[in-house]
């Protein structure tokens, strides 16, 4: 069993960056000549928390944001969205929200130029995190970002071990992002050491083989699955970005193939895929038509032009899913 049947008042609790997005709106050019965007809410934990509220889960956060409009923008973002925000914290020291700048060179072509020296998300702090608050949750999820500096290394660290101790489900997303890590070994040596205390680690191959550059590990997927379930995991998911994904449990193996799409974006498949799959098993549904939300999601999602402004309800979801089954058939398979 992957989430505990006991009721709690939340169904999951994402850890971690909050940022602003700047997408633009004159795509298929370098940013450098692009003028015009829209904002949005960004940061994968905070997209993945959108996701799952826009599909009914009880959500909270934990994390900081800044004390000024664009804190203001995400506060009540959050709020709109049903999220708990009793402890999403403001700095009080003039750290600002991190700011991202995405380049839509063409729906297959994308990069993202982040500004994340001295921001919000980096200063939660150990003392922000309350055990009780935790416990009142089925699920933790850990951003990797989130481990990059301190004193978010330390926090997350405690939310972790807190969640163990009270019986939380522990979601690790690698969510790597350059920024800010000092060195490929200090990646390494923290993110296999949150890996190695998680019940389902999401991440793309890339992220999975920085996981494991200290470990010896062949790079294969399944070196991979048989590493991490052999240390407790209970699911592992590895994304191939337009090849699919691959499905790991003890006894299962799935290939999930991305539903055909007419991508506008390369970026944010990701958070909707975490957040659908994420969804389906709370609610009951089985591993095969869980990782199909998943990936249907995902492919909603590199299809629009926002991340967490476009994430799907469950009704869009639904028919989605039934949409383009009856066009292509199953699109997740036991291997």
């Amino acid at each position: 069993m992957l989430f505990t049947n006991e009721p709690r008042p939340l169904d999951i609790i994402p850890v971690g960056r909050i940022a602003i997005d700047f997408n633009p709106t004159d795509m298929n050019r370098p940013l450098s000549q692009s003028e015009h965007f829209n904002k949005y809410l960004g940061g994968s934990p905070a997209n993945i928390a959108v996701g799952m509220a826009r599909l009914g889960r009880k959500v909270g956060f934990l994390g900081r944001i800044s004390d000024d409009a664009f804190g203001d923008f995400v506060q009540g973002y959050f709020e709109n969205e049903g999220i708990d925000v009793s402890h999403v914290f403001r700095c009080q020291h003039g750290e600002s929200l991190g700011l991202t700048f995405t380049e839509i060179l063409s729906p297959t072509q994308s990069s993202i130029l982040m500004y994340r020296e001295g921001v919000a998300d980096l200063m939660l702090h150990p003392d922000d995190v309350d055990e009780d608050y935790i416990a009142s949750s089925r699920s933790l999820l850990i951003s990797g970002t989130s481990l990059c500096t301190s004193p978010t290394r330390e926090a997350a660290l405690k939310a972790l071990t807190l969640a163990k101790k009270r019986g939380v489900t522990v979601i690790f997303d690698a969510d790597y992002r350059a920024y800010t890590w000092k060195n490929k070994d200090e990646i390494s040596i923290y993110t296999s050491l949150v890996a190695e205390k998680s019940d389902i680690i999401l991440g793309s191959r890339d992220e999975f083989d920085l996981m494991e550059r200290l470990l010896g590990l062949d790079g294969t997927d399944r070196a991979s699955a048989t590493h991490w379930l052999g240390r407790g995991a209970k699911l592992l998911v590895i994304k191939h970005g337009k090849e699919g994904s691959m499905a790991y449990t003890d006894s299962d193996c799935w290939q999930v193939k991305p539903f055909p799409v007419a991508a506008m974006k390369g970026f944010g498949g990701g958070d909707g895929y975490a957040s659908a799959c994420l969804h389906g098993l709370m609610t009951g549904h089985s591993l095969q038509e869980s990782l199909e939300m998943g990936s249907a999601s995902a492919a909603m999602l590199v299809a629009s032009h926002a991340c967490s402004r476009d994430m799907p309800t469950q009704e869009a979801l639904s028919r989605f899913i039934a949409e383009k089954k009856a066009q292509y058939g199953d699109m997740v398979t036991r291997l």
